[in-house]
C-alpha cells in the first residue's frame, strides 16, 4: 500500500500541462468595451509599426475614435495617428502593407456603409486616401473585408462585405492597380452579383492549386459562396460542387487544417442550431461540427483557430454572445484530442466569461510563444487573454516577408516538420468575426527537439522554399528566396539584457554574461540607422541621450542568432 502511495504522489507531480488563461485587461489599461452598436466590433491583433511586437487596434462605437494601441515590450501605451477622429461604427480593422514599400497601411469598414483607406508615409504618419484609391462605393452596413493576391501580381487585393439588411448593394471584389489605386472587379470578374446579408470572407486556396479562392458567410439563413479561381482574373461558383453551400446564420470565416492533412477546414459560427466545421477532404467540404464536438449550440461569433498549449494539434476558441444564464455556452476554447475530436478542459481561466462577445483575435504580448487572445465585448470591458499555460512543449513563430510576392507575405501556405509530423498554415489577412490575428503563424511543436524543415511555398511564382534543421522556441522571419533573414530566440540570447528601460536620461546599460561578441544597430521606428555598436563582449552602455524622446529598436545579434529589443527614451 505505501508503494502505491508514493507511484500516485510520483505520477501527480509529474509536470504535465496546466492549461491556464487569466485576462490581464485591466491591469495593461484595455479595460473599456465596444459600447452600444450593431453585431459589435472587430480587433487586429498585428505588430502595426514592425518593432517585433504584436500591437492592438480596436473598433469602436460611435461615441469614441478606434483604439491603437503600441505594445512596448509587453506593456501597451495608448498612440495616435490623426486617424482617430473616426467616429463610426467601425466594423473590420486591418493592417496591410498595400503599395509594398515595407510599411503597414491601414483600412476600415463601418456599420455606416463608410470605409477608408490611410497610406503610411513610413513613419506612422497617415494620409487619407480613400477617394483617390477608387473606394468610392455607395451603399450601407459594411462589415467584413479581407486581402489577398487573388490574380498573383504581387499586391494585395480587397474583398468587402456588405450586411445589406433593406439594401441592395452587392459585395465588391476591389483589384490593386500597384499604384494605390483600386478597380472594382466585381462584374468582370465573374463573382455572383446577389444582394445576400453578408458578414465576412477570407482569400485562401481550398483546393490547394496554388491561387486564392474567396469564401464569403452569409448571415439570415442565405447560402455561402465559394469562388473558385480560375488562374486568369476570374471565378467560379463551386459552391453546390464543393459541399460550400451551407445555409446558416453565418457570422465568422475561420481557416485552419485541424487534422494535419493538408488540406484547410473552414469553420462557421451560426445562430444555436449549430456551428459549421466543414472539414476539407481533397477539395470537398462536410460538416464534422457535431462528431467533432465544436457545434457549440449558442449564439456565437468569432472564431479562431490556434494550438494554445503547443502540444502540435491545432485548438479551436469560439466567443458567444449570451452570458452563460442560459446554461449554454457563453465561449468555448475547444482542445484537440488528435482524433478529430475536441473537448472543452475545465478550470483553463475562461469559465468567468459572462459578456457578451463578438470579434477575437490572437497574438503574443510577452514574445514567449504562448498564444493570447483579444476578445471586443459589447457594453462591457474587453477580454485580454494572457495566456500562462505551464509545460515544456516547444514552438515556433514564423512571419514570411514576399520580394516578388505582396510584402506581407499573405496568401502563401507553410508546412511545418518536426518529431516526425507535418503541420501547415495558411497565411490570412482579415479572417474569423472582423478578426486580424498577428502577422505570425504559432506552431506548436510538442517534445521535438528540432524542427526538420520548413516549405513555404510562394504563391506568386510556386516556388518552394525548403529550410532545414531549425532550432525551436523563436521567432523567425523568412524572407522570399533568402531563407531565415531574423531569428529571435530568448533562451539563445538570454546573456543580454538592457536596464533601464524606460530610461529618463537616455542611457540605457548593457548587461552581457558570456564573452560572445554581440552587434548593435540603434534604429527608428522607421528603421533609419541610427548608430552601429560592433564587438561588444563585457557590459557597456547604449547612449541615446542625444536623441530625442520616444521609441527606437536595438537590433542584438550573437552569431547567426538575433532579436530586437525596444527602448523608450522618455
Amino acid at each position: 500500500m505505501k508503494k502505491l502511495g508514493y507511484l500516485l504522489f510520483f505520477v501527480s507531480t509529474i509536470s504535465f500541462s496546466q492549461i491556464q488563461y487569466t485576462d490581464v485587461a485591466t491591469s495593461l489599461n484595455l479595460d473599456f468595451g465596444y459600447g452600444s452598436g450593431t453585431f459589435g466590433g472587430g480587433v487586429s491583433f498585428v505588430d502595426f509599426n514592425n518593432d517585433g511586437w504584436d500591437d492592438l487596434t480596436i473598433a469602436t462605437d460611435p461615441s469614441s475614435a478606434i483604439r491603437f494601441f503600441q505594445n512596448n515590450n509587453g506593456s501597451f501605451t495608448e498612440v495616435f495617428f490623426g486617424m482617430n477622429d473616426i467616429t463610426k461604427e467601425t466594423k473590420q480593422v486591418l493592417w496591410v502593407d498595400i503599395d509594398n514599400d515595407g510599411d503597414k497601411d491601414f483600412f476600415t469598414t463601418s456599420e455606416e456603409g463608410v470605409s477608408k483607406l490611410f497610406e503610411n508615409d513610413g513613419s506612422m504618419g497617415f494620409t487619407d486616401i480613400t477617394v483617390s484609391a477608387g473606394i468610392t462605393y455607395t451603399g450601407t452596413s459594411t462589415w467584413g473585408a479581407s486581402f489577398g493576391d487573388y490574380d498573383h501580381d504581387g499586391f494585395l487585393d480587397l474583398y468587402i462585405c456588405f450586411l445589406k439588411v433593406g439594401d441592395t448593394r452587392p459585395n465588391i471584389l476591389y483589384k490593386n492597380n500597384g499604384n494605390n489605386t483600386f478597380t472594382d472587379v466585381s462584374v468582370s470578374s465573374g463573382l455572383t452579383q446577389v444582394t445576400d446579408a453578408s458578414f465576412c470572407s477570407a482569400f485562401f486556396d481550398y483546393n490547394n492549386d496554388g491561387w486564392d479562392d474567396i469564401f464569403v458567410t452569409n448571415h439570415k439563413f442565405e447560402v455561402s459562396y465559394l469562388y473558385e479561381n480560375n488562374k486568369d482574373g476570374t471565378f467560379t461558383d463551386v459552391s453546390a460542387a464543393a459541399g460550400a453551400n451551407v445555409i446558416t446564420d453565418g457570422m465568422s470565416s475561420t481557416i485552419g487544417d485541424y487534422n494535419d492533412d493538408g488540406w484547410f477546414d473552414y469553420y462557421i459560427t451560426n445562430a444555436p442550431v449549430g456551428n459549421y466545421l466543414l472539414k476539407n477532404t481533397n477539395g470537398v467540404f462536410s460538416n464534422v461540427a457535431a462528431a467533432t464536438g465544436t457545434d457549440f449550440l449558442n449564439v456565437s461569433w468569432g472564431a479562431v483557430f490556434l494550438d494554445f498549449d503547443n502540444d502540435a494539434k491545432l485548438d479551436l476558441y469560439v466567443s458567444g454572445l449570451m452570458d452563460g444564464t442560459d446554461n449554454k455556452l457563453p465561449s468555448a476554447l475547444y482542445q484537440n484530442q488528435g482524433n478529430e475530436t475536441f473537448i472543452i478542459p475545465s478550470n483553463v481561466g475562461l469559465d468567468n466569461d459572462t459578456r457578451k462577445s463578438f470579434g477575437n483575435a490572437i497574438g503574443d504580448i510577452n514574445n514567449d510563444g504562448l498564444v493570447d487572445i483579444f476578445v471586443n465585448n459589447e457594453d462591457a470591458d474587453n477580454f485580454l487573454w494572457k495566456n500562462e499555460t505551464m509545460n515544456t512543449n516547444k514552438w515556433v513563430k514564423i512571419k514570411l516577408e514576399g520580394v516578388l510576392g505582396n510584402r506581407d507575405g499573405i496568401g502563401n501556405r507553410i508546412e511545418i516538420n518536426a518529431g516526425g509530423k507535418s503541420q501547415y498554415r495558411y497565411t490570412l489577412a482579415g479572417e474569423g468575426y472582423l478578426g486580424q490575428n498577428s502577422n505570425y503563424e504559432f506552431v506548436g511543436l510538442e517534445t521535438a527537439t528540432i524542427i526538420d524543415y520548413i516549405k513555404v511555398t510562394w504563391n506568386k511564382t510556386g516556388i518552394v522554399e525548403t529550410i532545414n534543421n531549425i532550432q525551436p522556441n523563436q521567432s523567425i522571419t523568412i524572407k522570399e528566396g533568402s531563407g531565415i533573414v531574423l531569428s529571435t530566440s530568448a533562451e539563445e540570447l538570454n546573456s543580454f539584457s538592457v536596464y533601464p528601460n524606460p530610461s529618463n536620461d537616455g542611457h540605457f546599460y548593457l548587461s552581457i554574461t558570456n564573452n560572445e561578441a554581440h552587434q548593435i544597430e540603434v534604429t527608428d521606428l522607421t528603421g533609419r540607422s541610427m548608430f552601429i555598436m560592433e564587438n561588444i563582449t563585457t557590459s557597456d552602455y547604449i547612449d541615446l541621450s542625444r536623441l530625442s524622446s520616444g521609441v527606437y529598436l536595438a537590433k542584438v545579434t550573437s552569431g547567426n542568432k538575433s532579436k530586437v529589443v525596444k527602448l523608450i527614451r522618455s
